[in-house]
């Protein structure tokens, strides 16, 4: 297998990262008052099984083509108040598909603590 057309290189990962912390993390950590969660890492046993479980899911509602999309979150219990992402199954691949509710969502990421800088 060759390397998928949406991957890009590291050079512009540790680009969009460091936009990222120079701009949002800097207001975040100024309206939370301290800094926070930025990364969050999942198995790849763990991302198989969740796509594997979206496609059959799909399937049985007629949908050949879903979708994963990720939404930033935050927690807010005894554990942690930090931030945290979730990857929700959509009705097709598109930005504009409709999220699919009758699929759950996974969460319970892996969230690197000091956070993780892609530098």
């Amino acid at each position: 297998m060759g390397k998928p057309s949406k991957c890009i290189s590291v050079s512009e990962a540790k680009t969009l990262q460091k936009r990222w912390l120079d701009t949002r993390a800097k207001e975040i950590e100024a309206a939370e008052g301290a800094e926070d969660a930025s990364d969050f890492t999942y198995s790849l046993s763990d991302l198989e099984e969740f796509v594997q479980y979206v496609r059959e899911e799909s399937t049985k509602q007629g949908i050949d083509n879903p979708g994963v999309r990720i939404y930033f979150a935050a927690y807010d219990n005894a554990k942690s108040k930090k931030a945290t992402v979730f990857l929700a199954p959509t009705m097709g691949p598109d930005a504009d598909s409709d999220n699919n509710y009758n699929i759950d969502p996974m969460d319970r990421s892996g969230t690197g603590w000091p956070p993780n800088k892609y530098e």
